[in-house]
Order: structure tokens, then sequence, then C-alpha cells
């Protein structure tokens, strides 16, 4: 069974809904995660909120962004893969996992605080990790997109 073609209007409006209902959870508690908040969100907002900053950080400068911004660990310390392939998002959860495998190897490099110069110099040192943003963006947010948020809708209650 191949991939059903979402159209652009499609993605940008479910795009909206994510952000929309996302922004409703970080408004719930505070504007930001903390340790001491994380337990007022279900697994289901969390996996949403999780899906909305990589949306947010990968379009925007890739997974090395994500890590440099300080999200490699709620991404990839969580159980964010395992309920996206829950979801049905084969796809995206293999990538997450794979993303998640390279950041646990290089996560130490990634993570240190760095000058702008040093930071964009991580693209070139991490082709393997731009790759999977690359992924990310050309193959795989088209179709994940439009999914999540039929899945959301129609799974009301849990989030």
């Amino acid at each position: 069974m191949g991939k059903i073609e979402y159209d652009l209007k499609q993605i940008e409006a479910d795009s909206a809904f994510i952000r929309e209902l996302t922004d409703g959870y970080l408004e719930k508690i505070g504007g930001s995660l903390t340790a001491d908040n994380m337990g007022e969100l279900n697994v289901n907002q969390h996996t949403l909120l999780a899906y909305r900053i990589i949306l947010d950080e990968v379009m925007e400068g890739g997974f090395v962004q994500l890590i440099q911004n300080g999200w490699g660990p709620y991404i990839f310390n969580n159980p964010f893969a395992k309920v996206l392939r829950d979801w049905g998002e084969r796809d995206l959860a293999k990538l997450i996992f794979e993303a998640g495998k390279y950041y646990h190897r290089h996560s130490e490099e990634l993570e240190v605080n760095m000058s702008e110069e040093e930071f964009m110099a991580l693209y070139e040192s991490h082709e393997e990790l731009n790759d999977m943003g690359d992924s990310f963006l050309d193959d795989i947010q088209e179709t994940s997109t439009p999914e999540i948020a039929a899945y959301v809708r129609t799974h009301q209650e849990d989030f």
C-alpha cells in the first residue's frame, strides 16, 4: 500500500491545528516545559508537543538545531518514537529511533555551548544528522503531519 499524497494547503492547515493545540498545552504549563510541570501533560500530549517541536526545529535548522536548542533529551530520551509507532507513524518512528542513536553517540559534542561559527560547523561535521533532517522534510513530514492531525481528531479524548 503506497503513501497517500497530501496537498500543501492540507499540510499547512494540519500544522496550524497541531500548533494551536500544543500552544494550549504550553499555556497550561506556564509557557515552557520544566521538570516540575512535565506531569501536567499525558503521554499523547507530550508526543504531540514533541512532534510540534520537531516541526519547528527541524524545519528551521535540522536536528542539529533541535539538539543545540536543548530538545535532545526530550525527544530522544522519552518514548516519543514508540508512541509514534503505536499511532501508525512507522517511517517517522524509524527516523526518530535512528536520530536518537546518532544523538546518543554524539550528544557531548552536539550539546555544548558554542559560538555561531562552531554551531554552523556542526552541519558539516554531522552530515548523517543533516541527511535525517532532509529525510524528514522531503519525505516524511508531508504525510506524517496530516496523519497525526487525523489521529488526534479521531482520538480527541486523549488530547
